[in-house]
């Protein structure tokens, strides 16, 4: 089997026996071609020719094109993922992959911000405008509930289930979770549905996302990062504000509160706890606070 049977062939086992998301499944591909494009330079034509040098040399490879440590793991991991597959397509015995490991990263804790910050940014926002409502409740949301904002301009009015406080989004992975949502964010959507949704003319297709721009179409991910960046030049912080800034201020402001580690990757949707574990970082204020309060010598 050659390189580019090899592919499609497991690209068809992502999509029907894996059941991944198009962007998953796009960028498991586009790594294993690295992967091929490599082999071309050890004039190896067949991916079960490939072994633990050669992928151990590829990752050398990469590291020579400036590949970032943490690409160099995704990229291994789908390594591992293809030859998993081969595996049990019965083409190859041993997984040459299995036993590499991936590069040591770096743990970079990302900005989050201080609820004062919170209050500043929504603050910022123009409520006499239209779209002021939407922005306000698109802040609230990310803020409430944690959301990518992947996850964000995919919600859907019928994943609202605000009679019991909660809402369905779907993740990476195609994979759903309910989150629960609090009192201001619900207010929020609420108003912006109410007072401004119901008057935008809807295009067909996009009757059921929560959020919409003035032509009634499902917003961009470029859209709501130009928001936010549009609301941080009003006001004095200094930080580098994401959507993903929100959900990560989410899980620390819960975990600062005490909430538990397992309940915070539930509603991240995170399979692994070690991914969680980076939003457990805690301003020195607070782990002061902790030794005082529960340190019987502070």
């Amino acid at each position: 089997m050659d390189w580019k049977a090899s592919i499609n062939n497991f690209k068809q086992y992502l999509q029907l026996e894996r059941s991944l998301a198009a962007n998953s499944i796009i960028a498991y591909i586009m790594d294993i071609e690295k992967l091929f494009s490599f082999s071309l330079t050890q004039d190896i034509l067949n991916p079960v020719k490939l072994e633990t040098k050669h992928i151990q040399l590829f990752l050398v490879w990469l590291k020579d094109l400036e590949v970032s440590p943490s690409s160099q793991a995704r990229i291994l991991s789908g390594v591992k993922a293809f030859y998993t597959f081969l595996a049990i397509e019965g083409e190859i015995k041993h997984n040459p992959a299995e036993l590499i490991e991936a590069p040591r990263l770096s743990r970079k804790l990302p900005d989050f911000l201080h609820l004062y910050e919170i209050e500043e940014i929504i603050n910022a926002i123009d409520l006499s405008q239209p779209e002021g409502l939407r922005n306000k409740a698109i802040i609230e949301t990310l803020y409430g509930c944690g959301l990518r904002v992947s996850e964000l301009i995919n919600l859907k009015i019928s994943n609202l289930f605000f009679e019991i406080d909660f809402v369905k989004v779907v993740g990476k992975g195609s994979k759903e979770r309910l989150i629960p949502i609090g009192g201001a964010a619900k207010k929020m959507i609420n108003l912006y549905l109410q007072e401004i949704r119901n008057h935008t003319p809807i295009k067909t297709g996009f009757e059921d996302f929560v959020f919409l721009n003035r032509r009634g179409r499902a917003l961009s991910r470029v859209m709501i990062f130009l928001i936010i960046k549009d609301l941080l030049s009003k006001t004095n912080i200094k930080k580098n504000v994401s959507p993903h800034t929100f959900r990560h201020s989410f899980a620390t402001h819960l975990i600062e509160g005490g909430a538990d580690l397992r309940a915070v990757q539930e509603m991240l949707g995170h399979e692994s706890i070690t991914t969680t574990e980076i939003y457990t970082h805690l301003d020195k204020a607070y782990l002061q606070s902790v030794i005082t309060s529960f340190h019987p010598r502070p």
